[in-house]
């Protein structure tokens, strides 16, 4: 009797790790995702344009709740369950995963975080239910890896009020948020702080970036604070400095290695599907060597990639991950993605480089996880440090 085809790129069963009721629900959700999500995402990716019909859609699931369960459906989930929520995103559309994880993960994750019980109360339920869409207002024209020393955009105080003056970019959601988390350098004490700030707030201009060859749904914004007024009780009360704000980027960093996952998932199961059904000299690629020599490199790289982010969401469970565990998931992962994006890629063939065949948009997609939430080279930086005791940043 012939063995059973494997097709799960879970080739080790790590999903196993979650709870009946969690499978069910991810199994769910995948479906879903599936149905009403996928057929909007690559002609919005091809139009560069967001697919403002989705944000419904995916509130409809619940999903920007699940990791506040406090503000959303009140059911606790486990560590892992995130993850492989944001797998499943990603699996789906990387575009409108990075809309999800800019409002869920940064907005909502710095106001979760970094604010007092009163704003969480405030801002958090309406974020939850999608109703008020956030973004993360930190990268700037001239400060990307050096933001936390050469922070330009600054925050003054008169009064009762915060007057900021500055300019960020690649804002995701920026062109259409209606909450935006902008982070600035106080002029008296020199500290970073972080300030919840209307779309629609005098003095505050977003403008699209266009020419993108990556997450092209994605509406990130060129963004001008000229001016812009804040009452003290929107700037986030426990965020006090830099310091701070690195804890909100340590998690998010973690969710990038699943974002990454999630890409290199998707791109290995649209080449085995491939490998197995285009022939070439009579039958089907798939049954050449070279090509399951790719197959198998794919999938190697995608079970050393989900052992490394379970066992990190494990380590944050139980309190004792660290910003090098997060820094060396999110550069060991992105750099794996890189590779078997371009051999599924490569073995595509011509029909590699057209959307039509899907591949193409995860290539390029790619590229842009590959770069965000630090680079690898800082990412390195900083898990060199920890191993070595000496800092090798300039």
């Amino acid at each position: 009797m012939p063995r059973k085809i494997n097709t799960d790129p879970d080739f080790f069963g790590f999903a196993e790790l979650l709870s009946d009721s969690e499978r069910a629900e991810l199994a769910s959700i995948r479906d879903y995702l599936r149905r009403e999500i996928a057929p909007l995402a690559n002609a919005a990716w091809d139009r560069a344009e967001f697919p403002f019909e989705a944000i419904e859609k995916f509130a409809q699931l619940g999903l920007a709740g699940y990791q506040y369960p406090e503000h959303g459906d009140g059911v606790p989930r486990s560590a892992l369950f995130p993850g492989f929520l944001s797998l499943e995103l990603n699996r789906v559309d990387p575009s409108l995963a990075v809309f999800s994880g800019v409002h869920t993960g940064l907005a909502m994750g710095s106001i979760h975080g970094g604010g007092d019980q009163e704003q969480r109360d405030r801002w958090l339920p309406g974020m939850a239910a999608m109703e008020r869409i956030g973004a993360f207002a930190l990268t700037e024209p001239d400060g990307g890896s050096d933001v936390a020393g050469g922070m330009r955009t600054t925050a003054r105080r008169e009064g009762d009020e915060w007057v900021l003056d500055g300019a960020k970019r690649w804002i995701g959601n920026g062109t259409f948020a209606d909450l935006v988390v902008v982070w600035a350098r106080d002029e008296a004490d020199d500290q970073v702080k972080g300030f919840v700030v209307g779309g629609d707030a005098p003095g505050f201009t977003a403008t699209k970036i266009e020419g993108k060859i990556a997450l092209r749904s994605v509406q990130n914004a060129d963004i001008v604070l000229d001016g812009v007024r804040v009452p003290e009780s929107d700037r986030l009360q426990r965020i006090n400095s830099f310091r701070d704000t690195a804890k909100v980027l340590a998690r998010t960093r973690g969710g990038v290695a699943w974002q990454a996952l999630g890409v290199a998932v998707r791109a290995y199961e649209l080449a085995r599907e491939y490998a197995v059904s285009r022939e070439q000299f009579g039958r089907p690629i798939g049954g050449f060597q070279l090509i399951q020599d790719l197959l198998v490199k794919m999938l190697g790289n995608v079970t050393a990639m989900f052992g490394m982010v379970v066992r990190l969401n494990q380590l944050t469970e139980q309190g004792t991950a660290g910003a090098e565990q997060a820094a060396l998931a999110k550069a060991f992962t992105t750099t794996r993605m890189r590779e078997v994006v371009a051999w599924a890629r490569e073995l595509f063939g011509g029909n590699g480089i057209v959307l039509d065949y899907e591949i193409a948009k995860f290539f390029a997609d790619a590229e842009a996880v590959y770069s965000f939430e630090g680079s690898r080279e800082m990412n390195t930086l900083i898990v060199g440090k920890s191993i070595t005791g000496l800092s090798a940043f300039t």
